[in-house]
């Protein structure tokens, strides 16, 4: 069950739980990027998972990089010169009702956005079980966007996106209107229940989203996180829904990529849908209790997860 991921990581300067950065003295550094962390998740709950990317030689790339190794995760990067590109920052700054949590992306110019299809190897994606990649690495150039349908269309496995859609990298309008030359190729398409009705310009139930999204692009799965409210799934015409596993949420940072990366876990090992959707819910619900945007979850806990509620 192998999966080949490709896209672009961020590292994520986080300020303590009630400060602002304009006051800050300490901040906690993370990689975060969907496809890179749901790879790292695969990884660790036993899946042979590849991350590929192309990144600035730079301590921020090489830190990033670490990190991943660190989860186990197998990386196939092509190194640009720092003057080719630089490496994305997010800063997030945690905010407690009635105040909201922010998030700002500085992401412009990375090495991304100068990558082709001939700094990966391809022969990795052709061999695959699934290939994965997301909505946000098309953002960063028609270069990347171009790779990312490339690569796409070279894989003969299960060809999976991630919308990963954020308003302050581009509108609705124009993640749609550049992705839909991207939804050709693919099968199984995830996105968060926000960021399909942006991109797709749609309303209605979760259930009424994906069955049309489905119907719209020809999408044999589609997989709507819904963060503390659960997952709805759509696979060759039927419906499937999974509730939310209840826990107490510390930090949400990491919880859509642990389910993505469980959900792709699960059906490259030849799982259903409903039980790759409880997997995927379990790695959210645990995520929810650990902070950062990629926390280390053990296949034990999530096992241990989805028995309790099959017992209940």
């Amino acid at each position: 069950m192998s999966i080949v991921s490709f896209g672009d990581t961020a590292l994520r300067f986080a300020t303590q739980e009630g400060e602002r950065f304009e006051t800050a003295r300490e901040v906690r550094l993370h990689v975060d990027g969907v496809s890179s962390n749901a790879a790292a998740i695969a990884s660790r709950l036993g899946a042979e998972a590849v991350w590929l990317s192309k990144l600035a030689d730079t301590p921020l790339g090489r830190r990033a990089v670490a990190e991943l190794h660190e989860h186990g995760l197998e990386t196939e990067v092509t190194w640009a010169a720092p003057e080719a590109g630089r490496h994305g920052l997010k800063f997030h700054e945690s905010g407690t009702p009635p105040r909201e949590s922010r998030l700002f992306q500085d992401r412009a110019d990375t090495a991304l956005a100068t990558v082709s299809p001939g700094d990966f190897p391809v022969g990795r994606v052709q061999e695959a079980d699934a290939v994965f990649t997301t909505g946000s690495m098309a953002a960063l150039s028609e270069n990347a966007a171009e790779t990312a349908g490339a690569l796409l269309r070279s894989a003969p496995g299960l060809r999976a996106m991630d919308l990963d859609f954020y308003p302050g990298i581009w509108s609705g309008q124009t993640a749609h209107d550049t992705l839909e030359d991207l939804f050709d190729p693919v099968e199984l398409l995830f996105a968060s229940e926000d960021g399909a009705q942006a991109v797709f310009d749609r309303t209605g139930s979760p259930r009424e989203l994906v069955h049309t999204i489905a119907s719209d692009y020809d999408f044999s799965h589609v997989v709507l996180t819904r963060n503390e409210y659960g997952v709805v799934g759509y696979h060759d015409g039927v419906l499937h829904e999974q509730d939310a596993f209840e826990t107490e949420a510390t930090d949400s940072a990491g919880q859509h990529a642990a389910l993505v990366g469980a959900v792709l876990q699960q059906l490259t090992d030849g799982a259903s849908t409903d039980t790759a959707l409880s997997h995927g819910a379990a790695a959210a619900a645990l995520a929810r209790t650990m902070t950062g945007p990629l926390p280390p979850i053990e296949p034990a806990d999530v096992e241990a997860l989805v028995q309790s509620a099959s017992n209940r």
